[in-house]
């Protein structure tokens, strides 16, 4: 170990892989250290049998729930964006070859008191009743300004600059009504809560025409291509096995590239010098030199401050959740006013469509921002939401973000896992971290077809 490397990176959880595996393509000279025996550190995929000794504290699960091994339970359950910035990342990594994908099935928003899908074509959108005649007419013409939209031509601006005016006065001006806002804000660009109406309309018209997958003209936006392509009633794809396949792609690229990996590795201690720069690791006596340190929060506790936890329940059915017809996989969103609350909830389902559960099982998770110290009470309008459960698991985690200078003391530590069943934000925080190691933007103008997906295996 006494070798002096670019990069230490210390965790390896889905940020951390990604960016060990980016990182060595990249021609540094990377050392890739994890405190478990086992990959994928908060973001693992556990058998059955894992699950219950950390929830359960023991490792004998009930009989009837199947073959442990059958199990592949994601710590951190998130769906991937058939067109979004993960799988340019993975495409740009070429780490597809590693995994297969499979379209889910649906995607889906709480409205009114009623589980609506989210409409993935014009003729969709017509039907849904998530919206009124007049109301539909008006959204159209919203979405139609979105597609159109183009920062550099004023003329797609009607008569609106967006740096200077909020999202909600965007929305006013047509005349939207409160649950179309809901929808569209939170279903189609992905908001966690309702602090972006009071932001620049910028961003939010910018997630809207990269996210926004209802077309009336047009069949060049990315997300319909996405939808055409995979043949599937949601814009979202998930891997076989799980998400415990993402991590390992990425360690067998940095390995590849010349990564060097040790797992099962105590007691990671970051060293410092007397400036305060990261200078290297010390584990079992050893210690590795370097110029930069990457890790997740639980590495450097006295550089992260807490914002907040997740509280989410982990449920095992031998049925879809109720109204998503009949889907094997699926996301539900339940916006925050639906509910009275602060910040969205989320339903997210898998089974063994998906090779994560035996056949005719299903793994639902309900997760949320927690805002009380009460996970179960918190938690009752989304399980409600998923009938009968074999078992039901509690958990809460908390969040955390740093506090460092990175020009300072050399150290990249990434922000927790949110409670959101997409990856958008979490790539967010991969490409920003990338940044600023590397003082350069990646490039992810990729050919999306080399990612591909099955809506039947």
């Amino acid at each position: 170990m006494d070798e002096e490397y670019d990069v230490i990176v210390l965790g390896t959880g889905l940020k951390e892989c990604i960016l060990s595996g980016l990182l060595s393509v990249d021609g540094l000279k990377v050392l890739h250290m994890d405190k478990n025996d086992y990959y994928g550190g908060e973001s693992s995929s556990l058998h059955l049998n894992q699950l219950w000794k950390r929830f359960r504290g023991d490792d004998q699960p009930p009989e009837q729930l199947g073959a442990s091994r059958e199990y592949n339970v994601d710590m951190i359950p998130k769906f991937i964006m058939a067109n979004g910035t993960l799988v340019r990342v993975l495409i740009h990594a070429n780490v597809t070859k590693y995994l297969h994908f499979k379209a889910v099935d649906g995607s889906f928003v709480y409205n009114k008191g009623k589980i609506h899908k989210v409409p993935a074509t014009d003729v969709e959108a017509l039907k849904s009743p998530l919206m009124g005649l007049l109301e539909k007419r008006r959204a159209r013409k919203f979405f139609l300004f979105v597609q159109e939209f183009e920062e550099s031509d004023p003329k797609t601006h009607e008569g609106m600059n967006l740096e200077t005016i909020t999202a909600k006065e965007v929305i006013a001006k047509y005349e939207l009504e409160e649950n179309t806002v809901d929808f569209v804000g939170h279903a189609l660009a992905l908001h966690t809560d309702d602090s972006y109406l009071d932001q620049s309309a910028m961003d939010f018209v910018k997630r809207m025409k990269v996210k926004n997958y209802i077309q009336y003209h047009s069949e060049s936006n990315l997300y319909a291509e996405s939808l055409a392509r995979f043949q599937a009633g949601s814009p979202y794809i998930y891997p076989l096995y799980g998400l415990g396949e993402l991590p390992q792609a990425f360690a067998r690229l940095s390995a590849v590239y010349g990564g060097t990996y040790m797992l099962n590795k105590p007691q990671c201690k970051v060293e410092f010098d007397g400036s305060g720069k990261a200078i290297g690791v010390t584990s079992e006596g050893e210690t590795a030199k370097c110029k930069k340190v990457v890790c997740d929060p639980s590495y450097l506790p006295n550089k992260v401050q807490k914002v907040g936890k997740v509280a989410r329940a982990i449920c095992i059915m031998s049925h879809p959740i109720p109204e998503t017809n009949e889907s094997h996989s699926a996301q539900v969103i339940l916006p925050q006013k639906q509910l009275g609350r602060k910040s969205d909830m989320y339903l997210f389902c898998c089974s063994y469509a998906h090779n994560v559960a035996p056949k005719g099982k299903y793994i639902a998770f309900v997760s949320t921002e927690a805002e009380t110290d009460n996970p179960e009470a918190e938690l009752k309008p989304g399980v409600d939401l998923l009938g009968p459960v074999d078992e039901i698991l509690y958990e809460t985690y908390d969040r955390f973000v740093p506090t460092n200078d990175n020009d300072a003391d050399h150290c990249y530590i990434s922000t927790s896992y949110d409670a959101s069943t997409h990856f958008e934000s979490t790539v967010m925080d991969v490409l920003a971290m990338y940044t600023k190691i590397t003082g350069k933007v990646l490039d992810l103008s990729v050919d999306l077809s080399a990612a591909s997906a099955g809506s039947e295996q």
